[in-house]
């Protein structure tokens, strides 16, 4: 029975909304200041430093940073530059996650014990993390190890949080609630990255080196994820009694019986898929751009690496904002209405990246205040506007078939702008290329039709949609 069947008492339900925004808060720690910005040269460098030392005992020509090609490192036999360790290990990550994310979503609609799931992947997450401290040296496959445990427990545990969100919040409430939850995720992400990067930029100061200032920086990425978990594992409360009575190991299996039921079962639900496939053209576009957009600013602009740190931290407050803007245009337009208004915004900005001049910190400024407007609130809504269409019940695995969709198609959107780039000799002609995911994603969107597809997941039709 979901949420809308039974609803609790307004002032337990407004309770437990609170306590779940907190882990946006808690989590966007991991993707913004480990993935984003610390983790990938860190652990280049020290993969560098692998090459260098195993050269040096080989007898071979010594290995420099102007010569990849030279700073080989090996994994199972295969040898790869160590300057491609990061593209390699998202992949094998993103692999892991696709394996994992729907067989956890089966196992928590399974036991219903979304609660201490949540709890347990991200304390193991949050570990795993802190633990990047201890990787230094020439050690760089403690580093691979650690970041595919921490990534797939963020992504699992992203799953079970967002299942949260149908239980605690009536169909009239969740574009507010999820609005809210991302936009307070990106104020998070943006005031420990700023302490973080603080430290960074100023240990010259406090007395330590670089290293010692990004190994102090996991170390607090681990803390704030773990430490704001405590708020919403005291306010969520399980809703819906298990679907089975497994304990132990068949709870693993049962899982895999109820995603292979899941899978037979979606094909009843096409419109809800119709929503889901638009979703992922239009989300790669986004992740694409955020992405690119610092090599972007580096390459075809040539801006300095204070100006692209300045540029993140922009678009993380800005995307505070701009997630609230969005919870409030959806309860005047509704969730559809105020997704395509931002997509046409995004096109918008693509639009205006083209025409950036080369060197013009204030032009990227103001382009990553855009970005941030739109950046948080397209995602928050699409989030809340899938969850009105899982039949209840199966809210775990339908958003781990989300999550999991949005990683595997995620290899698209760079795809286009790296071959655009490489045919043409330009990244402007690269960047305007990807207008392409918004304007197919704003036409499908037209066609979806919301409420029917609300209607036929057997949910009650919020009043704006």
């Amino acid at each position: 029975m979901s949420v809308a069947d039974s609803p609790a008492p307004a002032i337990d339900r407004k309770r437990e909304q609170r306590g779940w925004i907190w882990y946006d808060w808690a989590n966007q720690v991991f993707p913004t200041s480990v993935i984003t910005v610390f983790l990938s040269g860190y652990l280049t460098v020290v993969a560098k430093e692998a090459a260098r030392e195993d050269t040096a005992r080989n007898g071979a020509r010594a290995c420099v940073d102007s010569s990849l090609q030279q700073c080989d490192v090996s994994l199972f036999g295969l040898h790869f530059p160590a300057g491609s360790l990061w593209g390699y290990l998202l992949s094998v990550a993103t692999v892991v996650q696709v394996v994992v994310l729907p067989v956890m979503g089966a196992i928590a609609d399974r036991t219903q014990n979304k609660r201490r799931m949540l709890g347990g992947l991200a304390f193991t997450g949050a570990a795993a993390t802190a633990a990047l401290a201890l990787v230094g040296g020439s050690d760089w496959h403690l580093g691979v190890v650690l970041f595919i445990l921490a990534n797939m427990c963020y992504g699992a545990s992203v799953v079970v949080y967002y299942a949260f969100l149908p239980e605690i919040a009536g169909p009239d409430e969740r574009d507010a609630v999820s609005s809210r939850g991302w936009a307070f995720g990106y104020l998070g992400g943006g005031l420990a990255l700023a302490v973080q990067l603080a430290l960074f930029v100023g240990h010259d100061a406090v007395g330590i080196g670089e290293t010692t200032a990004v190994r102090i920086g996991f170390v607090m990425s681990g803390l704030w994820w773990a430490v704001f978990t405590l708020i919403p594992l005291a306010r969520l409360k399980r809703h819906q009694q298990p679907h089975g009575g497994e304990r132990g190991a068949s709870v693993i299996t049962a899982g895999f019986r109820e995603l292979r039921q899941t899978v037979r079962q979606a094909r009843a639900f096409p419109l809800t898929l119709a929503f889901l496939g638009t979703y992922l053209i239009y989300t790669d576009g986004i992740a694409t751009v955020a992405n690119v957009s610092a090599q972007y600013g580096r390459d075809e602009l040539r801006l300095e690496e204070t100006a692209l740190i300045t540029t993140i931290l922009i678009v993380q407050f800005v995307a505070f904002a701009g997630a609230r803007l969005h919870g409030w245009a959806a309860s005047r337009w509704g969730a559809k209405h105020t997704i395509m208004a931002s997509l046409l915004v995004w096109i918008g900005v693509i639009g205006a990246a083209y025409f950036v001049q080369a060197g013009q910190e204030v032009q990227f400024y103001l382009l990553a205040v855009g970005i941030g407007i739109v950046l948080g609130g397209t995602n928050a809504l699409s989030r809340s506007l899938f969850s009105q269409m899982i039949p209840p019940g199966r809210e775990a695995q339908y958003f781990s078939l989300y999550e999991v969709g949005e990683r595997s198609t995620s290899w698209l959107g760079p795809l286009v702008f790296a071959g655009v780039g490489q045919a043409t000799g330009s990244f402007r002609l690269a960047i305007i290329s990807l207008v392409v995911f918004f304007a197919i994603g704003f036409a499908l969107m037209f066609f979806v039709p919301v409420r029917k597809a609300i209607t036929a997941s057997g949910n009650p039709v919020p009043d704006k949609v």
